[in-house]
């Protein structure tokens, strides 16, 4: 399949795509929040995948590696050119907005919540272990896999996920702390406020899990 790819074979690139396009979108949605968004994420990475087919290479039994290093690049690049344009329109004069009360909106606010309390403190990390934690733990990539995306030695990639664990038990901690806060609540009195299932079972990586 990959050289079909090389070559150029569209049958074979649509495969490809029709394997691994959820995989991007939610990675890209985890990251960025926006569902228009992450689909524009997912049309920019294998828009440039074809570009790049030609470098795809035989390593392993699937492009996933591949094709996530490329969304990575892509996510980059979308973050670069949405803070310039933030920035371009702060000099512009403010307007009133309208809201959209849709009920797809609302049906989503739980969902949204959850996803903007991670992105905050995610964004606390360093981009290098922040890329290595959202491809390993929410995406799935083995150790492997992710060196290959990030083009990175494994042992770098191990470095940096236990980094941005440790790092991250601390951000949430004080992220929660600040939200309870900001909401009047009261912080549990007793026990170990540790729930199985919690933050330290959702920052292992799949394959760390079924070991």
């Amino acid at each position: 399949m990959h050289s079909r790819i090389r070559a150029g074979d569209v049958e074979a690139f649509r495969e490809m795509f029709q394997e691994h396009a959820q995989v991007v979108y939610r990675h890209a949605m985890r990251l960025t929040g926006d569902w228009t968004l992450a689909q524009d994420i997912v049309s920019l990475t294998f828009l440039e995948a074809w570009r790049l087919r030609g470098k795809l290479r035989d390593e392993g039994e699937t492009p996933r590696p591949w094709l996530m290093g490329i969304a990575t690049n892509v996510l980059r690049n979308t973050a670069r050119a949405g803070r310039r344009q933030d920035r371009a329109l702060a000099r512009l004069p403010a307007r009133e907005t309208t809201s959209d009360f849709a009920d797809e909106v609302v049906g989503r606010m739980a969902d949204a919540e959850q996803l903007t309390a991670a992105q905050a403190v995610l964004a606390r990390l360093r981009r290098s272990e922040r890329e290595v934690f959202t491809l390993c733990v929410w995406s799935g990539l083995t150790y492997t896999e992710a060196a290959q995306a990030l083009g990175v030695p494994v042992g770098t990639v191990r470095s940096r996920l236990a980094r941005a664990r440790s790092r991250l038990r601390k951000l949430a901690d004080e992220e929660l702390k600040r939200r309870r806060a900001g909401r009047g609540e009261v912080e549990p009195q007793h026990g170990t406020g540790q729930v199985r299932g919690g933050r330290t079972e959702a920052a292992r990586s799949n394959q760390e899990t079924h070991r």
